[in-house]
């Protein structure tokens, strides 16, 4: 079971989703305006994933989303009735790691929030004696954790980052094209656009500091890739 935070100003789209997530048994926190929904994420530090609605008073929620992203990594989703790749990018540069456009299936709805929850889990491994540890340099990714350490010094970044870290962390040296990486992190049901990916990788590059500017590398008209 997970606790969730349902956030929109329409009362019946939060019904509708608030009862769905709960047939799933999980525990759900509702807010009205971008205001409450923050002021119930700082209050709830357990909460393990927040589906907010872009249109709301207040703050709206590509708002919402930057101001939770300051601090934490928590699965976000946003969902709106705006379907156009302008809004689309302006959430994922918000930091969302996932976009549903109304009107969606509430079945759909389920299936994307549990895939959420489960890349967002620390996962115990299948086989304890294989431990999925990465190092370059002073940077760890560390698989099984969910983490990243940079001079031994842990570093927050979102599921999606931690997924594009993780895959340019394997193969050092071997560049990634936007289309890899959106194919790879995103999946087939992604109906964004490549330039998610560049505004990811930025983030990345802006918390990796130094060390990300000299070994996070854009091979330009192609990819990107770890260098050591």
């Amino acid at each position: 079971m997970a606790k969730i935070l349902v956030a929109d100003d329409e009362q019946l789209i939060r019904k509708l989703i608030s009862d769905c997530l709960s047939k799933d048994g999980h525990q759900i926190l509702e807010a009205e305006d971008g205001l409450q929904a923050l002021s119930l994420f700082r209050s709830n530090k357990d909460i393990n994933l927040c589906i907010l609605d872009i249109m709301m008073p207040e703050i709206d929620g590509w708002g919402v989303c930057r101001k939770i992203r300051e601090t934490s990594g928590v699965p976000i989703m946003l969902v709106s009735a705006r379907s156009q790749d302008f809004d689309q990018i302006m959430g994922f540069e918000s930091g969302a790691d996932d976009y549903v456009t109304k009107p969606f299936s509430l079945v759909v709805l389920s299936k994307r929030v549990n895939t959420l929850l489960q890349r967002g889990a620390v996962q115990t491994p299948k086989n304890p004696d294989r431990i999925e540890i990465y190092e370059l340099n002073s940077l760890i990714v560390d698989c099984s954790a969910h983490e990243v350490r940079l001079n031994n010094k842990v570093v927050d970044f979102t599921i999606k980052e931690f997924e594009i870290i993780k895959m340019l962390a394997m193969h050092p040296g071997r560049v990634y094209s936007r289309e890899r990486l959106v194919n790879e992190v995103w999946g087939d049901d992604f109906d964004g656009v490549a330039r998610t990916v560049d505004s990811h990788i930025a983030r990345i590059r802006t918390k990796l500091g130094e060390w990300g500017a000299n070994h996070l590398i854009t091979v330009y008209g192609t990819g990107y890739k770890f260098e050591e």
